[in-house]
């Protein structure tokens, strides 16, 4: 056969017309590389440490001793009733979850900019790799509370059920915030250092050191509107079987899904610069 005589085949990958999709199609047939990143993610964590997946563990005790020394015995925050300890602990493993997920969303374009260079696949698996990563971290600290719910001879109840509708939540907020915010950092590498600072101060702005309870009623439905409320209470209610205020939920579970879907939409946007300006 004349080899001038065969067709050439070619391949001529493009960027999405319009606003883009989210390619769910795609990002499952790179279903093997998504796996992989994640499992990478949490083996190099705790990679030749002596306590290994224990600083799950020790990390958010550390912080609840903390707090309760300082909110519980010190300040003596209000808690409702709830011993300051098992207060502290179904707010701070949630919320150290979210923190640390945020930060590595947040800067892992930054952090794979020689792979994202060189290789296509969907970028927005990387922002999602450490959200899914983290939840390892997360399900083990859950013994802790497991373990002060037992001392404290807390029993489940119904609301316990709901816990999935929250924790589903706790995994959107980060996800969402990481795909603005990783998608900001490839242009303004200003986002690394503000991100430390921004955690800082939202672990202020929810119901972990002290209780919703404590906000004035007529600013209640404002401070609802901070989507790590609504993480926050929902889950302390599920956990601890307390009255679930869904009138003051919901503003806050609605802001999470808006995060989330536009971070979608703006990381599609933002995807087709990645690689003039890393």
């Amino acid at each position: 056969m004349d080899l001038d005589s065969r067709e050439e085949r070619v391949t001529v990958i493009s960027p999405p017309k319009g606003r883009g999709d989210l390619e769910l199609k795609e990002i499952f047939e790179y279903r093997d590389l998504f796996f992989f990143l994640v499992w990478r993610d949490i083996k190099v964590l705790y990679a030749q440490t002596v306590l290994g997946f224990g600083w799950a563990i020790a990390n958010p005790v550390i912080q609840i001793v903390l707090f309760t020394v300082v909110f519980g015995a010190i300040a003596k925050v209000q808690t409702d009733d709830i011993p300051y300890f098992l207060f502290a602990a179904v707010a701070i493993i949630p919320w150290t979850y979210m923190s640390n997920s945020l930060t590595g969303s947040s800067l892992s374009l930054v952090a794979g900019q020689g792979m994202l260079g060189k290789v296509y696949f969907p970028r927005i698996i990387y922002p999602i790799v450490p959200v899914l990563a983290k939840l390892v971290d997360f399900s083990i600290s859950l013994i802790v509370i497991v373990l002060v719910m037992l001392f404290y001879s807390v029993e489940p109840t119904m609301n316990l059920l709901y816990l999935p509708i929250f924790i589903i939540e706790m995994i959107i907020i980060p996800a969402g915030l990481g795909l603005w915010l990783s998608a900001l950092a490839i242009r303004y590498r200003d986002v690394k250092f503000i991100v430390q600072f921004v955690i800082r101060m939202l672990m202020y702005t929810a119901p972990i050191v002290y209780s919703a309870s404590s906000i004035p009623e007529v600013y209640r439905f404002f401070y609802s509107l901070n989507p790590l409320v609504s993480v926050i209470e929902g889950i302390r209610a599920s956990v601890l079987g307390t009255e679930i205020e869904w009138l003051y939920i919901i503003p806050g579970y609605i802001i999470a899904i808006l995060i989330f879907v536009s971070g979608v939409f703006y990381f599609k946007k933002m995807e087709r610069v990645f690689s003039d300006v890393i």
